[in-house]
């Protein structure tokens, strides 16, 4: 086995018993009883650990005298040697057309918008996929429509728009000569007569709904979010379109989400928000379990998971806006800024180009804080994908504040905010738990500890 350290292979040994999506293309599985090495994700049967090796890069593995899985196809894991050079713009690529982009604009101009030519992206997809540009994104509509027919309450025309095609026929047609069903077949159930649209999301494991509800609820921005006994909801801009949800558990493993959106083409963007906010992918048995080695009390309560928010850009500004202040004075902020720049209907977070063009002198904290929640509003205006390590080049923005983003913004898995008070006054609790012990599950970690506050 190529040499690495214990620390690496004891967060390669978590993340492949968890098989978590979050750690695929940092490391591959390679199984000595059968030749084939994989990706963490691989759905295979999980091999014993005596009859592993793991290698940080494909080609090691193919060194070594292994194969690839045809099942998992390591060639088409994130950051894979295979992915050298172009893996930034495939990527974006990938990320486009998942959002539409080829139900409104041509491939040409796909390609031209992440600068390379139409012919070299369809040599791109089909060396790491086997497929058109055009075949990927169908089929990514297919399967996305035959989710929301089992387990929405959208009628099928509904499906058709939310899945992307223009006409009902060719939403028929496409889906029963890919699938060989009809929508109908697979809708068995009569359509709901309910005003607002709903979603079943399935999730696997405990989840504390109680502490996630609590927690939400001293942070929420009143008018943008509400937490009640049962559910949280709130509202929100989804690139150009404006929604409302409320998720709350409706039977054992599945959350029901209600939603209102301006353009329902956003719906798949939402799941795949929704399902990040809440952490509903975690195998938070297997986090657990491998905390409790470290710690036998530490996991106080089961089922805690990480509850996110909107994004990276709303966890910036509010751990700017929390910065040496309590809960409460953090949250009072929040709703100043939020009522001030919207002082009719809150109907979304303020964005980076409102909180940019703003006079920010109405807040009520010192003036170097306000200087740095505008010059975080004006680089993330021009710069909106960049990542939470570069923000430390502004003024004010320190660790604490990058590793806020990642846990909340982000949901990074192993994001452990061991400088946080409430953490290091349950280390004294907990000598056994740093950043080490509890990698690769830190961010829960984390939580686990402020649940002993």
């Amino acid at each position: 086995m190529v040499d690495i350290s214990p620390f690496a292979l004891k967060q390669f040994q978590s993340a492949r018993q968890a098989r978590d999506a979050r750690f695929d293309g940092q490391f591959y599985i390679a199984v000595k009883t059968t030749g084939i090495f994989c990706r963490p994700i691989c759905p295979a049967n999980l091999p014993k650990e005596e009859n592993v090796e793991y290698f940080v890069d494909k080609a090691q593995a193919l060194q070594a005298g292994y194969r690839p899985c045809l099942r998992c196809r390591p060639d088409s894991a994130p950051s894979s040697w295979a992915w050298k050079g172009v893996e930034t713009t495939f990527l974006r690529a990938l990320k486009l057309i998942e959002q539409g982009e080829l139900q409104h604009a041509t491939l040409a101009e796909l390609a031209e918008r992440v600068g390379i030519s139409d012919r070299y992206l369809r040599q791109l997809f089909q060396h790491h996929l086997g497929m058109a540009p055009k075949q990927y994104a169908l089929y990514h509509q297919l399967m996305f429509a035959k989710q929301l027919l089992h387990s929405s309450s959208m009628s099928i025309t509904e499906v058709a728009f939310a899945s992307g095609f223009n006409s009902v026929r060719r939403f028929n047609d496409a889906f029963k000569q890919v699938l060989k069903l009809t929508p109908s077949q697979v809708r068995k159930d009569t359509e709901s007569e309910h005003d607002i649209n709903h979603i079943d999301l399935a999730f696997k494991g405990p989840l504390d709904w109680q502490h996630m509800l609590d927690f939400y609820r001293l942070r929420a921005i009143e008018g943008l979010e509400l937490v009640d006994e049962l559910s949280y909801q709130r509202s929100f801009k989804l690139g150009d379109c404006n929604g409302w949800f409320k998720i709350y558990p409706s039977k054992a493993g599945t959350m029901r989400v209600e939603f209102k959106l301006d353009d329902t083409r956003q719906l798949k963007a939402l799941v795949n928000q929704l399902r990040r906010m809440f952490d509903l992918d975690a195998d938070v048995l297997h986090i657990e379990q491998q905390l409790g080695e470290v710690a036998p009390d530490l996991v106080k309560r089961s089922g805690i998971r990480i509850p996110g928010v909107w994004s990276t850009w709303e966890a910036g500004v509010r751990a700017i806006l929390g910065q040496q202040v309590s809960i409460k004075a953090a949250i009072g902020q929040l709703n100043l800024l939020a009522s001030t720049l919207q002082p009719e209907t809150i109907s979304h977070f303020p964005t980076p180009q409102e909180v940019g063009q703003a006079d920010l002198s109405f807040l009520r904290m010192p003036q170097s804080r306000k200087e740095t929640l505008s010059c975080f509003a004006q680089f993330m205006t021009h710069t909106p994908d960049a990542s939470p390590e570069q923000w430390l080049a502004l003024k004010g923005i320190g660790p604490w504040t990058i590793n806020y983003a990642r846990l909340r913004g982000a949901s990074e898995p192993n994001c452990f905010l061991d400088g946080d008070l409430v953490v290091k006054k349950m280390l004294q609790q907990f000598p056994s738990v740093n950043t080490q012990s509890v990698a690769p599950w830190g961010s829960y970690a984390t939580f686990h500890c402020w649940s002993h506050a």
